[in-house]
């Protein structure tokens, strides 16, 4: 997916989006979920740990680092979970991956205001930000025959 800027002379620029990585954290057959503390227009609404991809951070490097900076966690990647979902008009891309916790690490609400394990029942019950939704769906089948992690 490309997005088209038209610079001053009128020639269009092509861009590849910035992407933002999202980890799915998965632990005995249950993801967590994170509440938003800010901005106020989003707090409240739950989505999954993650942030932007920085220039030449790979996508995994990403989300190793965002987990340890948003819950103080050390994470194992494993795969991607859904398709890109599109942000910001087409200027961002949102990625999600399976993650294991490593260590015995317990995840802390550094950046959030509240954090929940959710079992697949469990999914519907929290108000997920419109890029997560569709990765919740995805992730359903995947929590309900994978309860190994």
């Amino acid at each position: 997916m490309r997005t088209e800027r038209v610079s001053g002379n009128g020639q269009a620029d092509r861009r590849e989006p910035k992407v933002v990585v999202g980890a799915a954290i998965i632990a005995n057959g249950r993801v967590l979920a994170c509440a938003r503390a800010a901005p106020p227009e989003v707090a409240g609404r739950w989505e999954f740990p993650g942030g932007k991809v920085e220039p030449g951070e790979s996508e995994t490097a990403a989300l190793i680092r965002e987990c340890a900076e948003e819950l103080a966690v050390r994470v194992e990647i494993g795969q991607r979970v859904g398709r890109d979902v599109r942000m910001a008009h087409g200027r961002s891309v949102l990625r999600v991956y399976t993650a294991r916790l490593l260590h015995g690490d317990q995840p802390k609400p550094l950046e959030h205001s509240e954090l929940r394990w959710l079992s697949a029942a469990e999914l519907d019950t929290v108000s997920w930000l419109p890029a997560d939704a569709p990765i919740v769906a995805a992730l359903r089948p995947l929590l309900l025959s994978d309860r190994s992690h």
